[in-house]
């Protein structure tokens, strides 16, 4: 299939029918050819960090690393399609300022095996008779009809695909089982499908309740040579291939410290604790969500089975808010080194209060975000930032991720 998105050939920047016709401006960035984007992140970051890292405004005692560049379309691993239009006529994409669908299953940023997933899920819509939600109205008079919301899909590295229904309630859970069968032929890299109960008429993605709908129940994501196992409600990085490098550089920056004990708060599915368990190091991983902490305890368990056993022995996952557990009363024996890997709020005053106030020598950061970064270095004061480095996982946006290595002064 052809993408939307190509490379233009007066000034270096990508084209993209949707953002010229004006009916999505995702791509913020998109008239600004790419080396440019990831010059002007570092520099925006490097002038946010420069006085928390060294008391001035020079940054001179902090060390930056090339940043990851990614390539500029095709990168994204998964598709929140907004679902409209009709049973008959489904459209997925987003939906304008007017509410009106927008078919975005050409966009660029996808690769081709996702792209190619979209027809067969649109048509299986229609086969299944699941009707897009639309409000009609406004205020009390809103009316609310349909029952399918978003269509998320994931692409493991491996080309295997999971999708998930997010539908307003369970009415159409016995027409899409009715039919799922259809959909597997059709579609034969679908491993994993569920259906989310998002009932509320608000900004909010998906529920509480997931029901599988298929026997497998986890995506596996290979990341080098650990396969992560993503479950429907998981957290994983929206750029495979430079999760990879960060991952990569968090297991440099950890064993060239070389801890006994590391603690990887906000965990996720244990991207970064499993990639920095060593033999001998005791790895503790803990995050809010308890389908994230299945998940990662599901990978480790399958590690432990292999030639590999003793690198992953000590590794543990729990769930858990990660300040409660750090600065609670019952907190396990400090660790020599920490990893947070905070949502774009950041860690916040206590558990930054708590790391200033701990004789933890070495600190990994790495942050969606680097406003709220800078806030909590500056509360982080005798713990100096001696390393960095930008990873664009967001081409064609101002997003990114950084990673910070932090040292006790």
């Amino acid at each position: 299939m052809i993408q939307a998105i190509a490379r233009g050939l007066d000034n270096g920047t990508v084209q993209c029918p949707h953002y010229d016709a004006g009916r999505c401006r995702s791509c913020t960035l998109l008239e600004i050819d790419y080396p440019t984007q990831v010059l002007d992140k570092e520099r925006r970051v490097a002038t946010l960090l420069a006085s928390v890292a060294t008391g001035s405004t020079t940054g001179a005692e902090l060390t930056w690393l090339p940043a990851v560049s990614s390539v500029e379309s095709g990168f994204r691993n998964k598709a929140k399609m907004v679902v409209s239009g009709t049973v008959a006529e489904p459209v997925l994409g987003i939906l304008d300022r007017a509410g009106h669908g927008v078919d975005l299953t050409d966009c660029g940023l996808y690769p081709d095996a996702l792209q190619a997933s979209f027809g067969t899920l649109a048509a299986f819509v229609t086969r299944a008779n699941l009707e897009p939600y639309q409000v009609s109205g406004v205020g009390k008079r809103a009316q609310q009809r349909g029952e399918l919301k978003y269509l998320l899909v994931t692409l493991s590295p491996d080309g295997e695909l999971m999708v998930r229904f997010v539908l307003r309630s369970q009415e159409a859970i016995a027409r899409i089982r009715k039919h799922l069968g259809w959909l597997l032929a059709e579609l034969p890299a679908l491993a994993v499908a569920s259906a989310n109960i998002q009932p509320a008429h608000a900004a909010v993605l998906e529920g509480d309740l997931e029901i599988p709908l298929t026997e497998r129940t986890t995506l596996p994501m290979r990341i080098d040579d650990i396969t992560l196992d993503l479950r429907p409600q998981s957290f994983f990085q929206t750029n495979t291939a430079v999760a990879t490098e960060l991952y990569r550089q968090a297991r440099s920056w950890v064993d060239e410290v070389s801890p006994k004990s590391l603690w990887d708060l906000y965990c996720g599915v244990g991207g970064f604790a499993l990639h920095c368990a060593a033999p001998g190091r005791a790895v503790t991983g803990i995050e809010i969500s308890a389908e994230a902490v299945t998940a990662a305890s599901g990978t480790v368990e399958k590690l432990r089975d292999g030639e590999r056993a003793g690198r992953f022995r000590d590794v543990t996952f729990a769930a858990g808010d990660a300040t409660a557990f750090a600065v609670g009363p019952d907190a396990p024996e400090l660790p020599e080194m920490v990893i947070v890997n905070p949502p774009r709020r950041g860690i916040g005053a206590d558990l930054a209060g708590w790391l200033e106030n701990s004789v933890i020598d070495h600190v990994l950061y790495s942050s969606c975000n680097a406003t709220t970064l800078a806030k909590d270095l500056s509360a982080m004061p005798s713990l100096r930032p001696v390393r960095a480095r930008l990873l664009d996982m967001f081409p064609q946006t101002a997003h990114y991720e950084v990673m910070v290595l932090l040292e006790r002064v």
